[in-house]
């Protein structure tokens, strides 16, 4: 059975308006057979059009490729997923010794680390940036003991990516295109803007429609984030996840869970090699979505259906506009019911928020939990190296049980779902946004 494209063009476009997207850009893979969509335009300062070979900014989905490019070198032979990272590179070391003898690739793929991550820091353009990035992270501490939770780590990932130039000798960028993109005939799929820019390129939008003053990521933060591409080619390489011999021998070992999530809440519950894993409607789905600076992507991946889904927008409320396109898309081709966001219950939950209330702190983000209203609000502020590129955020958490809460932005249509974490033998965690927060006071 055929899509419908002309109904999915009509229904991305007003998706994406009543998301305040400027433009989107959408491509599935369905019954063996690839659909493309396109609609808006990539700069509300020009009113060039996005069409279905504009390239957007994937931003962490790029981490998946880069989970990818190691998995190679596993199945070649080159190293193991239990190596130590300092085995491999002379120049890693992170803030704590033990930490630093500790940390394995399997690690660095699955958010286990402990490493407190999100460290963009621009360290030139040179071939060169991936060695200084890590060299850079000697001053970087521990949110939890090694293997001990999972947190969301940008660092990680660009470690990962020097190691990757480590074992092949090659700079990142071109490891990629030489493992992954030319392997597969991805041919609008790059990483430099020089390249970029030879084709069609969204730009980022604020919140009010506007063009952010920043194009893009530094190029130090390439494996965790660099990769920008038209939809089909992300269609193209979830697509080579499902097939063995496409570029690994065995896809699926990066759909094995590895660790539960602490916030099964926000994507996913376990976490596997690069992907995000969960099961909707009894089907097994891989995910990962992409944050850069206005723009936002997402990759799902049905294993059993054989279905792959990219969608692509460079504004607005992503987690709305992803959450609706794939509700109506996958309920059309299967018959799926995704999983409705967390939301506040009925009748309300009454909990003793007095234990939450604190001051929660990692590297770029200090959270304030303060008691409001019977309930609790939570403030985030950027600090360090993301003021500026981040956000402050206030929401007002209701309580869904003892330790899970959800609040939203004014205008969201979506919960974003917080849970605290009290442990007996070390701090209390907040965990959001992927990320485990340590209390600080």
């Amino acid at each position: 059975m055929k899509a419908d494209i002309e109904h999915w063009t009509s229904r991305l476009a007003v998706l994406a308006a009543d998301s305040g997207a400027p433009g989107a850009s959408m491509a599935f893979w369905y019954g063996g057979e690839l659909y493309a969509c396109a609609t808006g335009v990539l700069n509300t300062a020009t009113g060039a059009p996005a069409r279905t070979d504009s390239l957007f900014q994937i931003g962490s989905i790029t981490k998946v490729w880069t989970a990818t490019q190691l998995m190679l070198l596993v199945e070649q032979g080159r190293v193991a997923l239990d190596t130590p990272v300092a085995e491999i590179l002379p120049e890693f070391r992170v803030g704590d010794p033990r930490a630093t003898e500790a940390i394995t690739l399997r690690h660095l793929l699955t958010h286990t680390s402990g490493i407190d991550g999100d460290l963009f820091l621009d360290t030139g353009r040179g071939d060169d940036c991936l060695r200084r990035y890590v060299e850079a992270c000697a001053g970087l501490e521990q949110t939890f003991p090694v293997g001990g939770s999972h947190s969301y780590c940008n660092s990680g990932f660009v470690i990962a990516g020097r190691v990757v130039e480590q074992l092949t000798g090659k700079v990142w960028d071109r490891a990629l295109r030489e493992q992954i993109c030319d392997p597969l005939g991805l041919t609008h799929t790059w990483t430099l803007p020089e390249d970029v820019l030879r084709f069609g390129a969204a730009v980022g939008h604020d919140e009010h429609g506007a063009v952010v003053p920043q194009w893009g990521l530094p190029r130090s933060v390439g494996p965790a984030g660099l990769i920008c591409a038209r939809a089909a080619d992300v269609v193209a390489f979830g697509r080579a996840h499902l097939t063995p011999g496409a570029l690994l021998a065995d896809p699926a070992a990066l759909r094995q869970a590895q660790v539960d999530l602490p916030n099964p809440h926000a994507g996913g519950r376990q976490w596997g090699i690069g992907w995000s894993l969960d099961e909707w409607g009894g089907h097994r789905v891989v995910s990962h979505t992409g944050d850069t600076i206005g723009q936002h992507a997402a990759l799902w991946v049905l294993p059993e259906l054989g279905t792959v889904v990219a969608a692509l927008i460079n504004g607005g409320r992503s987690v709305e506009f992803q959450h609706r396109l794939v509700t109506e898309l996958l309920g059309d081709l299967h018959a799926i019911d995704v999983p409705a966001p967390l939301a506040p219950p009925e009748p309300p939950v009454h909990v003793d928020t007095e234990p939450f209330t604190g001051v929660y702190e990692r590297a770029g983000s200090r959270i304030h939990v303060t008691a409001h209203e019977g309930g609790l609000r939570l403030r985030t502020e950027p600090t360090g190296i993301l003021v500026g590129l981040a956000r402050s955020r206030t929401l007002d958490l209701v309580a869904v049980d003892a330790t899970t809460f959800v609040g939203r932005d004014e205008g969201d249509s979506i919960w974003d779902a917080v849970v605290f974490e009290r442990r007996a033998d070390g701090p209390s965690y907040l965990h959001y946004s992927g990320r485990a927060t340590p209390k600080t006071s």
